[in-house]
């Protein structure tokens, strides 16, 4: 099966922010972000169910540089990136998101 990535409104506000505030602590590090982004999330896509559940259906993929997670829920061929989460700062604000 061939499952399609959709992102909350939020989560891509914090992608983004994320990403701007590594490109000023260093220029090239939003990009490596990005980067860790983009290999998460194409695990996720390959294998949705792997990730362990934290919430629920919500599941939490863990990013491999940088203290950061990806909380997603798996529906019938979508995968919806729930939040892009800081993994030291409030846990479990994203819950109204699911």
């Amino acid at each position: 099966m061939s499952w399609r990535a959709s992102f909350h409104e939020s989560a891509e506000l914090e992608l983004n922010d994320a990403a701007d505030y590594y490109d000023l602590e260093s220029p090239g590090l939003g990009t490596a972000f990005l980067n860790d982004i983009e290999r998460a999330l194409a695990h996720v896509l390959g294998h949705p169910e792997a990730a362990p559940a934290v919430s629920g259906a919500v599941r939490k993929r863990v990013l491999a540089r940088f203290p950061y997670s990806l909380l997603y829920s798996v529906h019938e061929d979508e995968v919806r990136i729930l939040a892009v989460a800081h993994q030291k700062r409030r846990p479990f604000y994203w819950r109204g998101r699911a």
